[in-house]
């Protein structure tokens, strides 16, 4: 007989807004797991690209690297002048840049990847 017969209500509204709250938590908790899958899964399709670029950016160093090699020999051979080999080692050098370039951007990927999937590290 301690508790009060009229409340007006009080408890049932008291109710309503703590399934109010479960389902705002609910949602919140839904929203951060698809973040989560989104982050991840745009980390690996950056991953693959990077990839993909930096093996590409491997064969076009190695053919500017042939390059500068045929027209060394060319040169060696009295058929060429040596502006042609400059040329082809110039292009060799800023190919073999672009390559060292990709490899750190696929670095970095995996890098994104490591810390979408949860992995972290203390400074």
């Amino acid at each position: 007989m301690a508790q009060p017969i009229f409340t007006g209500g009080r408890f049932r509204s008291e109710v309503r807004l703590a399934e109010a709250r479960q389902q705002t938590a609910v949602l919140f908790y839904e929203q951060s797991i698809q973040g989560a899958f989104r982050s991840v899964s745009d980390a690996l399709v950056a991953y693959h690209k990077t990839r993909e670029f930096r093996a590409q950016q491997g064969l076009l160093f190695r053919s500017a690297e042939d390059a500068a090699r045929l027209s060394q020999m060319r040169y060696n051979g009295g058929v060429t002048g040596y502006l042609e080999v400059l040329t082809n080692e110039t292009n060799a050098f800023s190919t073999e840049l672009g390559l060292v370039q990709a490899q750190v951007n696929e670095l970095l990927a995996v890098v994104q990847l490591y810390q979408a999937l949860g992995g972290g590290w203390q400074q």
